[in-house]
């Protein structure tokens, strides 16, 4: 595995060491040494599955609050989407600012968000599946988010969002 830092703090790329031959392949997709090793996270009581059949779905941007804050490691399984992320860390030199990834199933490619930051996706492609790793079990009472196009943040979208739940869609502005 090789882990690459992006332009948040903390935010990674996890991407694979493949090993090919004839028969496919076969790679690494965490250790928990190699994440020890980098200061990450390593244990994920709970894994999540989103399915979204339609390119330009938009999923997000959530997090969990305190004391029940999430770490997440992210990957899609299946078609390629664009991964965003949020700083909300109010003592982070990048509060506020967003980075994206596009998480590719081909490429295997995955993306660790610490906690402290709002996450969310839009699909590339139709019948993209993602895989989520969480490092810490829902809590619905503590489950909060920012709206994807909060003019706090100004994220830049590949595509208008052709599905978007209504809870997502109203999120109020966020008040620092």
């Amino acid at each position: 595995m090789k882990i690459t830092p992006t332009t948040l703090p903390g935010v990674m790329i996890v991407n694979v060491d493949a090993i090919a031959d004839d028969r496919g392949l076969f790679a690494r997709t965490f250790c928990a040494d190699t994440f020890s090793k980098n200061g990450l996270i390593n244990y994920f009581p709970q894994c999540n599955v989103s399915w979204n059949p339609h390119r330009g779905t938009l999923r997000g941007m959530h997090y969990q609050a305190e004391p029940y804050p999430e770490v997440k490691l992210v990957r899609c399984t299946r078609g390629r989407i664009l991964d965003v992320v949020v700083d909300l860390r109010a003592d982070s030199p990048t509060y506020l600012k967003w980075t994206s990834v596009e998480l590719d199933a081909d490429q295997r490619n995955a993306l660790y968000i610490p906690a402290g930051c709002a996450h969310g996706f839009q699909t590339l492609v139709r019948d993209s599946e993602v895989f989520y790793h969480m490092g810490e079990a829902y809590k619905p009472e503590f489950a909060r988010g920012v709206r994807w196009d909060d003019p706090a943040f100004a994220i830049v979208w590949p595509l208008p969002p052709e599905r978007l739940s209504d809870r997502d869609a109203n999120y109020p502005d966020f008040q620092p």
